[in-house]
């Protein structure tokens, strides 16, 4: 029955189709949104409760809302990690750089003590490491021919150093010889959904037609299965057959309206795990092994148990919510503790790499409450929160689940001709009550979109609905969540381990007695892997004059030095940005800290102009009520261009002085002065900055002499960790692609950076940065960025570089030779377009190192004495026990751990002209950590691959808009335009450069 609607609420479309459904769904009407006026409230869920029950609500006011809404603009607190889609960091620090710190994303603000030694006291090493086994493998590798698709071979190990043994999150797995038999699966009539995909093959392995193969047999919930069993295929097809009828879980069993599947396994390889034992073992003629299929094999029998009792996330994490306590992070979600599970290789022994895991889940529980915590202002914030959320609604008598698929107007907004009632023009709220007897508590509540079509959506009110548990979060996490987050992940290096041997072991099934991994000949050993380790000498700094500071742990400070290479410091400004904070300063407040600051820089080592004052501007800003998106502030950013557009001569650099941390407004200062304006800017923040200590502006002065040229400190040119870099002109290059996160418009593209360094210290290192497209990891426009650096290079030194190590960030294990083979080629077509002073061809000698941060290997030190708040201490490198067989790869923690559990990088090897040693390049890579310019500490990650790294997050400045259009900053909308139209605006925002001439060979991104 249908109806046209007469009398809809305010805003509505005037001809609407209303279809009711009786069974199952209450309501079906067209999509459409009500007209939102502004009104002002106080962010408090009691106002927001007044507020809807006061007839006004969604269908009326906007309200500025609280701050730190998800994906808000709030002053949602807590740095930014790197995390899984590169965009959820949190605001800016005080000195503005966001999220990132001098410690590369290391939390603040969670501690949990200093923490103490995990299973103190004498640990011996593995057998296996201690018969010079390993160092037989490696002399054998000088005999042999590398084939075409090999990585280097490892050339030694390191000896460099004072000898640690550590523990290591890696537990020996013994396997029986064997076959494993690997199935494909499909299934009639086909289903894209996973979620029904996997009930699919959970109802296959307990039916009787199964009941032979189900202990042996293990699968990856989509299509893939593998037994240590075979399972006997007939058939012109030769496949093995069985019919599911489809129920959910929850359900007691199908009924006569169930739909019946056929699922098919069809034999696809048969593994021999004889030929692994051979791989690990070194056997010759094993070294071209391709281990990846029977290692996904092994992963996909030990994920059985947690895939049958836990919520898998990702990757192979499990979590298991059923077992632990929830950590409530607010606004609807919360957070609970897993784990991570893979196989991997390493010599003479398999080895299962488990870690902790952090998640965040929605909450289990009505769905109303959450449109509360949201209130009437964040309405695109909702609606993106809860997208494809499932839930649970039994007011028709009879449960059903459904998925979210978008909001809608309210059920007191719709008035429509109802069959079903003698054609009565009612509400949605009207109907509830007559058909159901529910008096709706809520109803200017936005109705819920279940589903139907884009014409006639089935719609309902989200008070009879209730949110499903065991939901992962898989958004971008909002500020305020991130910092919840942080203080929940950041757990001692003690409690992660106690977690991981016992907890994570069992939940995981890899121990115990109801793991099921004996029935397929399967054994993991409950006791941590030991490994040898290393902790190397720090490199000695100096800074003008070769003045060394004293290091201690990795860090030193500024007192009594100057840099190495002084910028000058003229023609320069100040705004003092005012936004209605509680901070705001004024030129008159704020002049004197100005001029103090530059006496900083001057104090510092930098060539100050003192007859020369920096201009300075007073900028008051426009509410943000009364722009046109807070996620863009595009009022206030046009306020700012007006206020330096009044500053003559252009200055060169620009300090801002900002009065809260809204990110759209320094996201648009820099997109304003990079792309628009070619000046250099740097952002502090007012709280910090008024009280004018000396610390503070040091680390300020930091930044402004790298920008503007100079160099902050050195490594000592006689430290032995400099020798390979002395020996020839020597360039360091670091590259990295950053990705849409979610929230992006669909097609927004991805950010290619490459930074490469310029002066013999290694103090600057300028970028080039590119478009490309979306999501696609190899860096497309490789040869001319490299040409741009290699013209730098030999502007500054009148030469071409005629050794260059390059630092690959972002690459998954996966991809390793993929980038060798598409990324190597584009670097030496760079290469082809110079010739040398003699005229012959350029071809300097040129080694390429991936740099990996997102691993789950952890190391533990066993004695007092080699720890460092229960961590590795600064300089630790491993590369025996946990690393590749055959590859040149290490770790490498050459930082001190603010908090938590440190991560140390895993560096590999993909391409080496120079001929590396082992101890060369460790120490080489460790000397390069402490050069960060920023900081005066040691770094996580090798300089060049970070600055390529933080030039990306400066490329996603320029992008805002489009990388937060879910939440409003555009009117291009994820999923609802052409790529064509997102690629166009895209190019509009970047600009030509996208920086300009004057500060394209700076250090304008750090």
């Amino acid at each position: 029955m249908s109806a046209r609607a007469t009398g809809a609420g305010p805003g509505t479309d005037t001809n609407v189709v209303v279809a009711m459904i009786l069974r199952p769904h209450p309501l079906a009407t067209s999509t459409t949104f009500c007209r939102i006026s502004k009104i002002f409230y106080k962010p408090k869920v009691s106002s927001y409760l007044l507020y809807y029950m006061s007839g006004r609500g969604f269908d009326r006011g906007r309200g500025r809302g609280g701050s730190g809404g998800p994906g808000g603009y709030g002053r949602g607190g807590g740095d930014g990690g790197r995390g899984g889609g590169r965009g959820g960091g949190g605001p800016m620090r005080g000195d503005g750089s966001r999220g990132r710190g001098f410690d590369r994303g290391a939390p603040r603000g969670a501690g949990r003590g200093r923490g103490g030694i995990f299973e103190a006291g004498p640990a011996a090493l593995d057998s296996r490491l201690t018969t010079n086994a390993d160092d037989a493998l490696i002399e054998s590798f000088k005999k042999l021919e590398i084939e075409e698709n090999d990585l280097p071979r490892r050339p030694d190990f390191g000896h460099a150093g004072q000898d640690v043994v550590l523990r290591t999150n890696y537990f020996p797995v013994e396997y029986k010889k064997a076959k494993i038999f690997d199935y494909d699966v499909s299934v009639e009539p086909e289903t894209g959904i996973k979620r029904i995909m996997k009930r699919l093959l959970a109802l296959m392995m307990t039916s009787s037609e199964f009941a032979a193969y189900a202990a042996f047999a293990s699968h990856d919930n989509v299509k893939r299965l593998v037994s240590m069993k075979e399972i006997p295929v007939t058939g012109a097809a030769q496949v093995f057959s069985v019919p599911i009828t489809y129920f959910e879980e929850g359900e007691d069993g199908p009924d006569e309206k169930s739909k019946t599947y056929r699922i098919s396994l069809k034999p696809t390889t048969v593994h021999d795990t004889a030929e692994m034992t051979k791989y690990i073992g070194g056997a010759e003629g094993y070294g071209s092994f391709d281990p990846q299929p029977m290692l996904s094999a092994f992963n996909i029998i030990l994920s059985k148990y947690p895939s049958q009792h836990g919520v898998m996330v990702g990757r192979n994490k499990w979590f298991f919510p059923s077992l632990h306590q929830a950590h409530d992070l607010g606004r609807g979600l919360e957070a609970y503790r897993g784990y991570y599970s893979s196989v991997r290789p390493s010599f003479q022994q398999l080895m299962v790499n488990v870690n902790v895991a952090t998640t965040a889940f929605y909450k289990h529980g009505p769905l109303a409450p959450l449109f509360l915590q949201f209130g009437p202002t964040a309405q695109n914030q909702l609606k993106t929160f809860i997208y494809n959320l499932r839930i649970e609604m039994k007011h028709t008598g009879r449960p059903m689940r459904k998925t979210i698929k978008g909001l809608n107007v309210s059920a007191r907004a719709y008035k429509f001709k109802c069959d079903e009632f003698n054609g009565d023009e009612i509400t949605v709220e009207v109907y509830f009550k007559r058909k159901y007897n529910i008096t709706l508590q809520y109803p200017l509540f936005p109705l819920v979109n279940i589903g139907g079509s884009k014409d006639r959506p089935i719609l309902v009110p989200p008070e009879v609905c209730t949110i499903l548990p065991n939901q992962p979060f898989r958004g971008k996490l909002s500020d305020e969540h991130t910092a919840q987050m942080i203080l929940v992940a950041c757990q001692p290096p003690n409690v992660n381990a106690t977690s991981i041997t016992g907890e994570g072991l069992n939940s995981l099934g890899l121990v115990g007695n109801n793991s099921p991994l004996e029935h397929m000949g399967i054994r993991v050993k409950s006791q941590m892997a030991t490994v040898p380790g290393r902790i190397l000498p720090a490199p000695k700094v100096h800074y003008n004059n070769r003045v060394a500071p004293e290091i201690s742990n990795a860090s030193w400070n500024l007192r009594n030095v100057r840099f190495t290479s002084g910028a000058k410091l003229e023609n320069w400004a100040a705004l003092f940005l005012q936004d209605g904070g509680d901070y705001d300063m004024t030129t008159a407040t704020g002049g004197s800290v100005v001029m103090s600051f530059a006496g900083m820089c001057a104090k510092s080592g930098m060539v100050v102009n003192t007859r020369q004052a920096p201009a300075m501007r007073d900028v008051r800003l426009p509410p943000r009520k009364d722009d046109a998106s807070p996620l863009t502030r595009p009022r206030a950013i046009e306020t700012i261009k007006k206020a330096l557009m009044t500053i003559s001569p252009k200055p060169k650099i620009v300090l801002i002085v900002l009065s809260s941390q809204d990110t759209a407004i320094y996201n648009g200062i820099k997109h304003l002065c990079d792309v628009q304006l070619d000046v250099l800017t740097v952002c502090v923040q007012a709280a910090k900055f008024r009280d004018d200590k000396p610390q503070y502006n040091a680390n300020v002065a930091l930044k402004f002499n790298a920008k503007l040229g100079g160099i902050n400190h050195a490594i000592d040119p006689q430290d032995k960790v400099m020798a390979w870099v002395r020996a020839q002109p020597t360039m360091m290059v670091g590259s990295d692609v950053t990705h849409p996160s979610p929230g992006s418009a669909r097609g927004t593209p991805s950010i290619a950076a490459v930074v490469g360094s310029v002066d013999n210290q290694f103090g600057q290192f300028p970028a080039s940065l590119r478009l490309q497209d979306s999501k696609k990891e190899m860096i497309t426009d490789l040869t001319d960025m490299m040409v741009e650096r290699l013209n730098a290079f030999k502007a500054k030194n009148n030469a071409l570089p005629q050794r260059i190590l390059f630092f690959r960030d972002g690459v998954s294990e996966g991809q390793f030779l993929i980038v060798r083979d598409d990324e190597l080629p584009k670097v030496n077509a760079a290469f082809a377009k110079f010739k040398e002073r003699d005229g012959k061809p350029y071809k300097p000698k040129l080694t390429i190192l991936i740099a990996g941060k997102r691993h789950h290997t952890r190391f533990f030190p066993t004695k007092n004495e080699d720890a460092d708040k229960g961590n590795c201490k600064p300089g630790t490198v491993v590369d025996r026990g946990v690393t590749s067989v055959y590859d040149f790869d290490f770790y490498l923690q050459s930082h001190a751990g603010l908090q938590g559990t440190t991560r140390p990088t895993h560096y590999t090897v993909v391409h080496d002209e120079n001929g590396f040693k082992s101890d060369e390049l460790q120490g080489l890579t460790y000397g390069m950590a402490y050069l960060f310019a920023r900081a005066t500490k040691a770094v996580s990650l090798v300089p060049p691959a970070y600055y390529a790294d933080l030039a990306c997050e400066r490329g996603r400045c320029y992008l805002n808009q489009l990388l937060n259009a879910f939440e409003g900053a555009t009117s291009i909308k994820s999923g609802s335009s052409s790529d064509e139209e997102v690629i166009k605006m895209a190019h509009n925002l970047w600009g030509k450069g996208p920086t300009g001439p004057v500060i394209k060979n700076s250090m304008f991104y750090i």
